[in-house]
C-alpha cells in the first residue's frame, strides 16, 4: 500500500514560470549554471545551485552556499515571485518531448514507505551527495527537487489523471531540448481523495531518478523527529516531494561511456582483445546499438559493432544481464583496470540526450581515447532489479525528458 499526500505547494505565479523553472541541479556544472542564469534573477538555479552567486573558487559544500540558497528562496517569496497554495493540493505534470508524452502526479510520498521498502530503490548512494542534499533541504526548510518515481500502471489512476486534465493548466511552457511542461492544479477534494485511495492499492513505488534526494529526505526526517518531543508522524518532514509516472510512459535513453586511455593496448590490440567476449563488426558510419547486448565502440576515428557472446554473461541474473554490467565485467574491469566507475578518473559518462556526435567529438578532440555506446536499459529491467532486492551498476539509466526545478516546492513547515 503506497501513501501519497497532497500538500500546499510553493510555486511561481503564472506569468513568471518561464523565468523561474530551471534544469535540475545535477545536470549542469557550476559554470554551466552560472551562464544559464546570467541576467535572470528569478532563475531557480539561484536556489538549487546557489554557488553561482558566490566566488567561483568557493567549496561547493561551504555553509555559505546553503545559506545563499536560503536567501535566494526567501527573496523569491518576498518579491511575490513564489506563492504558496492556501490548501493541500495535488498537481498533474505532463511532459512532451517530440512524439513522446508522459503524465505524472506531483505529491508527497512517505518516508516510512521508503524505509519499509514499499518505495524500492535500484542504486547505491554516495554519502557526500547525501550530505549535500541533506544540508540543502535542512537549510532551505524545503524540498526543491522532486524524486522521480514510477509504478506499474493502473487504468483507474490513468482515468483519474485524465479527469484532472479537463481544466485549463496553470502552467504550459517550453524548457530545454524543446520539452513542453504542462501542469494542472488538482484542488478538488473528492478527486484528491480518489487519487489517494487509488494509490493505496499500489503495492510498490520505485525510485527511477532521485536516490540521493529521497535518502537525504529520510535523514532530515530522522534528525527532526529526534529533535521534536511532540513528533506525531504527520509533520511535513515525514514526506518528500515526488512526481510519480506509470511505467508504461517512462522513457530511458542510452547512458554512454568515454574512456581516457586503453592502458597498454594499442588500438589494434584493444579491438583484438575484445574478440574473446564479443563478436566484432567494423562499421562504415556511426553505429547506434539497436538491441540489448549490442554495443558501439568508437576509437581512432572508426566505429565497431560489438555483440556480446552468450557465454559472456548470466542471462538469468537481473543485474549481470544488464548491458552496463556486461561492459563492466568484460571490458572495463579485466582489460582496463577500471574497477570502480564511481571514482575512477579514467571514465566519464554521457547521457543519450547529447547524441552519439558528442561521443565522436570527445574522442576526436583527444580528451578521450575511446567511447562505448550502449542500448538503453529497459524499465522492465529496472523493476526486475529492484524487485530482486539488488542494485544496478552506477550510471545505468538516463531518463528523459527531465522534470524542471522550481515548478512546485514542498515546504517543511
Amino acid at each position: 500500500m503506497a501513501i501519497i499526500k497532497p500538500f500546499k505547494g510553493l510555486r511561481p505565479v503564472e506569468d513568471k514560470i518561464q523565468l523561474v523553472a530551471s534544469p535540475p541541479y545535477d545536470v549542469l556544472n557550476s559554470e554551466e549554471a552560472r551562464q544559464k542564469a546570467a541576467g535572470n534573477p528569478y532563475s531557480f538555479l539561484h536556489v538549487v545551485k546557489p554557488e553561482i552567486d558566490l566566488d567561483p573558487g568557493i567549496d561547493l559544500y561551504d555553509p555559505k552556499v546553503y545559506q545563499k540558497g536560503r536567501e535566494n528562496l526567501d527573496k523569491l517569496v518576498e518579491e511575490n515571485v513564489l506563492k504558496q497554495d492556501e490548501k493541500p493540493c495535488l498537481y498533474i505534470y505532463k511532459l512532451t518531448m517530440g512524439n513522446h508524452q508522459q503524465t505524472g502526479i506531483v505529491a508527497c510520498c512517505s518516508v516510512d514507505d521508503y524505509e519499509k521498502d514499499i518505495i524500492k530503490k535500484h542504486e547505491f548512494t554516495r554519502i557526500d551527495k547525501e550530505n549535500d542534499r541533506m544540508r540543502h533541504i535542512d537549510s532551505l526548510n524545503a524540498q526543491t527537487g522532486p524524486v522521480f518515481l514510477t509504478y506499474r500502471a493502473k487504468n483507474r489512476i490513468n482515468e483519474l489523471v485524465e479527469q484532472a486534465m479537463q481544466k485549463e493548466p496553470v502552467y504550459d511552457f517550453t524548457g530545454d531540448y524543446s520539452v513542453q511542461h504542462t501542469v494542472y492544479l488538482v484542488d478538488n477534494e473528492e478527486l484528491i481523495n480518489e487519487l489517494v485511495d487509488a494509490f493505496s492499492e499500489i503495492d510498490y513505488l520505485y525510485v527511477a531518478d532521485g536516490h540521493h534526494r529521497s535518502a537525504s529526505a529520510t535523514r532530515v526526517r530522522k534528525a527532526r523527529m529526534e529533535a521534536n518531543p511532540n513528533h506525531t508522524g504527520e509533520e511535513e518532514y515525514n514526506f518528500f516531494l515526488s512526481v510519480i509516472f506509470p511505467d508504461t510512459q517512462m522513457q530511458i535513453l542510452d547512458y554512454n561511456r568515454v574512456i581516457k586511455d586503453t592502458d597498454d593496448f594499442s588500438t589494434e590490440d584493444f579491438v583484438k582483445a575484445l574478440e574473446d567476449k564479443f563478436t566484432i563488426e567494423p562499421q562504415t558510419s556511426t553505429y547506434k546499438p539497436e538491441a540489448v547486448h549490442t554495443f558501439g565502440l568508437y576509437i581512432n576515428g572508426k566505429w565497431y559493432k560489438l555483440s556480446a557472446k552468450d557465454d559472456s554473461f548470466d542471462k538469468n541474473d537481473p543485474v549481470k544481464s544488464l548491458d552496463v554490467s556486461i561492459l563492466q565485467e568484460n571490458v572495463l574491469t579485466p582489460l582496463l583496470g577500471i574497477t570502480d566507475p564511481r571514482t575512477d578518473k579514467r571514465i566519464n559518462f554521457v547521457g543519450g540526450i547529447r547524441g552519439l556526435e558528442e561521443l565522436e567529438r570527445l574522442v576526436d578532440s583527444g580528451e578521450y581515447k575511446a567511447a562505448f555506446a550502449l542500448f538503453p536499459t529497459g524499465i522492465d529491467q529496472l523493476l526486475s532489479v529492484a524487485d530482486s532486492g539488488n542494485v544496478m551498476p552506477p550510471k545505468s539509466t538516463w531518463f528523459e525528458p527531465k522534470l524542471a526545478s522550481g515548478v512546485v516546492i514542498h515546504k517543511l513547515d
